[in-house]
């Protein structure tokens, strides 16, 4: 039997892929309309830091996004551009301004030669750059927008998942990140230490797949598994909350966006699974069209307002 350990999905030239652990970087890019199948085997274990395996090869609980355990997790934090270690970094970086859906926007910043991958990864539906320069002006641009323009400096999974179902059109997406645009230039000073970029939205709504996405249509369930809920007509479907030791994830490929999957069940119910559950597991192949066997919840309702400050047990995201 062919074991491999997931470090998660990696979006490649505009497309999702799963990437597998190991310094070769290797990885799969996954096709919208695939089926995908794999059981989890054993225990969860810290995928380590900065490409380096746990010295202790601690377990870790299935819930855990993060996917490391204590010492790791600050070892990562304390190396990444994030802790402002690297205030001398020669690299250039970008201010970006980011829309998840109405009302959830913010401000952040990645280095110039990642690209548009960071928007990727967070699943930004739509953005533009703002300007570009050395790291210390552009953190501290990031920063006096925040307070400028009251974005917060991340925003909760589930809402963005929630508003992945009901967009507006391409138009009022690009209007409201233009909007933005205007007002952050409206703020002075930052643009004395920035080169100013112009406002041209990007829009990762086709790259996402999320015309795919929509209520789910109730269909004769299946036996019911051991941690199967009983069916939901919840237009949002239902979310894959962990991993356990011989779970089965399985569903075709309906969307992807930052590190979800949004997959549809044999039965047709929509699944959504945040890959970075899948750190520190060791996956095998199961058959297509198995029954998921994993824990399901159903997602909490949508929230009102903008994102939440400083939200707690979330990852930063690495700059380059």
């Amino acid at each position: 039997m062919v074991v491999w350990r997931s470090a998660g999905v990696s979006w490649r030239d505009g497309r999702p892929a799963l990437r597998w652990e190991g310094r070769d970087g290797r990885a799969s890019v996954l096709a919208y309309g695939q089926d995908l199948a794999f059981r989890a085997l054993g225990e969860r274990h810290c995928s380590g830091a900065r490409g380096n395996p746990c010295p202790l090869a601690a377990t870790v609980p299935g819930p855990a996004t993060g996917g490391r355990c204590p010492s790791c997790a600050r070892l990562d934090r304390a190396h990444s551009v994030a802790a402002d270690t690297f205030a001398d970094d020669p690299r250039p970086y970008r201010v970006y301004l980011a829309w998840f859906g109405p009302g959830m926007v913010k401000v952040g910043i990645t280095g110039e030669a990642r690209g548009a991958t960071r928007l990727l990864e967070q699943g930004a539906i739509a953005f533009s750059w703002l300007g570009r320069g050395p790291l210390m002006a552009a953190r501290r641009t990031e920063e006096v927008l925040r307070h400028a323009l009251g974005v917060p400096d991340r925003i909760p999974y589930a809402r963005k998942r929630a508003a992945r179902y009901a967009l507006p059109p391409a138009p009022e997406r690009a209007r409201e990140v233009e909007e933005l645009y205007a007002r952050a230039h409206g703020v002075p000073a930052w643009s004395e230490t920035l080169e100013a970029l112009p406002c041209e939205v990007h829009d990762h709504a086709e790259a996402f797949a999320l015309a795919a996405l929509g209520p789910t249509a109730p269909t004769a369930p299946t036996a019911p598994g051991p941690h199967t809920p009983p069916r939901t007509h919840d237009p949002y479907g239902l979310v894959v909350t962990e991993l356990v030791d011989g779970g089965v994830v399985s569903g075709r490929l309906r969307a992807a966006a930052g590190p979800d999957l949004h997959l549809s069940d044999r039965d047709g119910r929509a699944l959504v699974l945040d890959t970075r559950l899948l750190t520190g597991w060791e996956l095998a192949a199961a058959p297509a069209g198995h029954p998921v066997t994993v824990p399901l919840t159903a997602p909490p309702p949508p929230a009102e307002g903008n994102g939440v400050r400083g939200s707690q047990g979330t990852p930063q995201e690495p700059l380059f």
